[in-house]
């Protein structure tokens, strides 16, 4: 394992997940984490199609806040603007390109959970 996967890995157990007995503990360790670290507004860029959400593969969109604590359960969700209105989508739709060093590396920490097939 590379260090900037060590580093990614001890910083998603150390942070996030550390007191988490179980799923909603997990959803809300991300919850909080992601809402703390990342610096709303900003603009990110559609990676993958979702038939949940609108947005096409590459489409930028501005993301304005994490969605409510009820919309995260089981998955993480942002609201965005889309077309004048909110919307909430899943964060693992989008890559953060237009955003401070804090809101890309919060970000890419979801997007290396999801990848690793983690759940909760």
């Amino acid at each position: 394992m590379d260090g900037k996967v060590a580093g990614r890995e001890e910083r998603i157990h150390m942070e996030v997940i550390v007191d988490a007995y179980g799923p909603k503990e997990q959803a809300m360790g991300w919850y909080y984490y992601l809402d703390d670290k990342i610096n709303f507004p900003f603009v990110a860029e559609c990676i993958s199609a979702d038939k949940r959400t609108p947005l096409a593969v590459g489409e930028k969109i501005t993301v304005t806040q994490m969605s409510g604590e009820g919309y995260c359960e089981h998955e993480m969700y942002v609201d965005i603007s889309w077309d004048g209105k909110t919307l909430a989508v899943p964060l693992v739709q989008l890559k953060a390109v237009d955003a401070d060093d804090d809101t890309i590396e919060a970000v890419e920490d979801w997007l290396y959970w999801k990848r690793k097939g983690y759940t909760f």
